[in-house]
């Protein structure tokens, strides 16, 4: 019979993000992140990384963007200097979600009339929620006790929301709470907005904010074992 218990993970995880759904989902798949929450000005990387895809004469696709940010927020992680040295080989992980509408990406209302707007625009409606993954792998030197970078790999997950019909009362008090002011396209799925989706389209994790199932892909891709990160189970 198998027993949980709390054991040391090989690896060690540092999650770039403040966000606490993030940070749940990880703890509940076995991964005790050390949370490390970055501040990037993503309108100005995104202006950016527009101008730069203009000069090409392209356009970034909302993969592109989400993965500029979710890129900064690692990078930005590296440079604080406050990740604690754990164990020989960490991860770090920046994530960043949009929502692609009608030709639009939206990312965090910050007040409540653009909320109240978008969340009437979607209601009804089925959006794309794009997430972008950046994990950097770090080795330790014990000679200096500090990390070196050994490689970067980036991902991006998306899953169709489906919104069901709001009324104009509903919409009003949801924003009200204050939960849609400060997450991607004005909602969440695993608070108080759960009741107003309908269904997803794809991975359930990514509407989160972090896709599992990518996240191991990208760990794997690092030759990361992905049991070595559990901080609770066996890896028997």
């Amino acid at each position: 019979m198998a027993h949980n218990h709390p054991r040391a993970a090989r690896v060690g995880l540092v999650l770039a993000s403040a966000s606490p759904a993030r940070a749940k989902l990880l703890l509940e798949a076995g991964i005790e992140p050390q949370v490390l929450p970055t501040e990037v000005d993503e309108d100005a990387i995104l202006s950016t990384g527009r101008s730069s895809a203009t000069s090409r004469h392209e356009e970034l696709t909302p993969a592109e963007e989400v993965n500029l940010l979710a890129q900064a927020k690692a990078r930005a992680a590296l440079l604080t200097g406050r990740i604690s040295p754990t164990s020989q080989q960490l991860l770090v992980l920046g994530c960043d979600s949009m929502l692609s509408f009608r030709g639009q990406m939206l990312g965090k209302p910050h007040e409540p009339q653009v909320a109240v707007e978008r969340i009437r625009e979607l209601q009804g409606q089925d959006a794309v929620l794009w997430t972008g993954h950046h994990l950097i792998l770090l080795e330790l030197e014990p000679d200096r006790g500090s990390y070196r970078t050994v490689q970067e790999v980036t991902g991006s997950a998306s899953t169709t929301v489906h919104f069901g019909s709001i009324s104009e009362a509903e919409i009003q008090a949801y924003v009200a709470t204050g939960e849609p002011l400060e997450v991607a396209g004005s909602f969440t799925i695993d608070g108080l907005g759960g009741p107003f989706i309908r269904g997803v389209t794809g991975d359930p994790h990514a509407v989160v904010g972090l896709s599992l199932p990518l996240l191991r892909d990208l760990a794997t891709e690092l030759g990361i074992f992905w049991p070595d990160l559990w901080t609770t189970g066996s890896s028997n």
